[in-house]
């Protein structure tokens, strides 16, 4: 078996997804796998430091839709630098990083060709797909001519299932995983927190994006009456988005300057001092519209850092803990519930490390990336190849960087 995977979104753009798929197929056994994928601002310097070899090539869709002119267009070019692919490394399978606009090329590349393709899902797409009847005709189609579904969550499944009708037969769960070796518990450091300029104050994290589903809203509503038990808090959030500009607002009304942070986007080094540095982590994420968080891979690195975590009941946050051992999951479509849970695990710090030793624990035996990539090659039938991978990457326009 040879397999092009064909990703937009990877490495060295931040994000869940990308990161997802990079760390699998780094991983797949050896000569199995060409991929391609999108490009993003600093790939060159990525490029030199890779055992790989790369190439970039420009792939740009700024609307997934293939109805308009302009949009058929840009899957028409995309569609002929994929057929020169094809024809040079000739996969036996295309695996595609999304739904759209990955698998409808592989789809178009099935009825042209006949290889057999593989889809992997996150979860929120799909209900764009919903929103849609253009994206939900597509996508629709995709699902139909798959060989195989691949999902990130049991919650993501069984939506699969039930409102877009995959059958049981074609569909796989597969989580995001963690390198336990890299996200990993440090001793508190007071020099290292300094540095990050929460000397001794007990700080609550989030890293995510700044969208609405994340929360970080309701958090920083929440911190006014945190506050209130535990004067000293700092809420500290990691991540850039769309939603930069209405969280400051909130943060100016609120009066809590003083009490939360946005840090923006981190190098690796920082995000990972802040997931060992914290006191606590929480995504306080919810549903928005139908946009809901697919599984939550920041949960996860937080519990290999040994922390003790806090989510929304939304989505497949609630897969990536053992609830109640290490981690809870709360209402937050409202602050109170995060009041609560937030204020009394800073009020116990025997718990915390109780939690957070449970964590680590925990994500040893679930998430860490060799159990998972073995998993993933099993199930696309990448198994007992000679060791090496080939990569291939076909640049997209940059895109905004964001952590997952």
């Amino acid at each position: 078996m040879n397999a092009l995977l064909v990703s937009e979104v990877f490495p060295p753009q931040t994000g869940g997804s990308g990161r997802w798929l990079y760390e699998l197929y780094r991983r797949m056994p050896a000569g199995s796998v060409v991929v391609a994928a999108g490009e993003y601002a600093g790939c060159e310097a990525f490029d030199r430091e890779q055992a790989l070899p790369i190439e970039r090539l420009p792939l740009t869709f700024p609307s997934w839709g293939c109805f308009s002119r302009p949009g058929a267009g840009h899957y028409w070019r995309a569609f002929s630098r994929l057929m020169g692919l094809v024809r040079r490394h000739r996969p036996t399978a295309v695996h595609c990083g999304k739904i759209l606009p990955e698998g409808w090329l592989a789809w178009l590349l099935r009825l042209r060709l006949g290889l057999p393709y593989w889809i992997f899902v996150h979860g929120e797409e799909l209900q764009q797909g919903l929103l849609s009847r253009e994206l939900g005709w597509m996508m629709r189609r995709v699902f139909a001519s798959a060989s195989g579904v691949i999902a990130n969550s049991e919650n993501t499944a069984r939506l699969l299932h039930d409102d877009w009708r995959v059958p049981a037969a074609k569909l796989h769960t597969l989580h995001p995983g963690v390198d336990a070796q890299r996200f990993c518990p440090a001793p508190r450091d007071a020099a290292v927190r300094q540095r990050l300029g929460w000397g001794e104050r007990p700080v609550v994290l989030t890293v995510g994006r700044l969208q609405k589903r994340k929360g970080q809203d309701m958090l920083v509503r929440a911190v006014v009456a945190i506050r209130e038990r535990v004067p000293d808090v700092l809420y500290s959030i990691v991540g850039d988005g769309q939603e930069r500009g209405s969280l400051e607002k909130l943060i100016a009304e609120q009066g809590l300057q003083e009490n939360v942070e946005l840090r923006g986007e981190p190098n690796d080094a920082e995000l990972i001092e802040c997931y060992q540095q914290c006191d606590l982590f929480a995504l306080p994420n919810r549903t928005v519209e139908g946009d809901f968080e697919g599984f939550g891979m920041v949960l996860v690195e937080a519990q290999a850092c040994g922390q003790a975590v806090i989510a929304g009941d939304s989505g497949g946050t609630r897969e990536t803990m053992i609830v109640g051992e290490t981690g809870l999951i709360v209402d937050c479509t409202r602050p109170e519930p995060l009041v609560e849970s937030i204020a009394e695990l800073l009020a116990d710090a025997e718990r915390r490390v109780r939690m957070g030793q449970a964590a680590r624990e925990h994500v040893l035996i679930r998430f860490d990336w060799p159990q998972l990539a073995a998993r993933a090659a099993e199930i696309l039938g990448l198994e007992g190849q000679v060791p090496a991978m080939r990569s291939i990457a076909i640049a997209r326009e940059p895109a905004e960087a964001v952590v997952a």
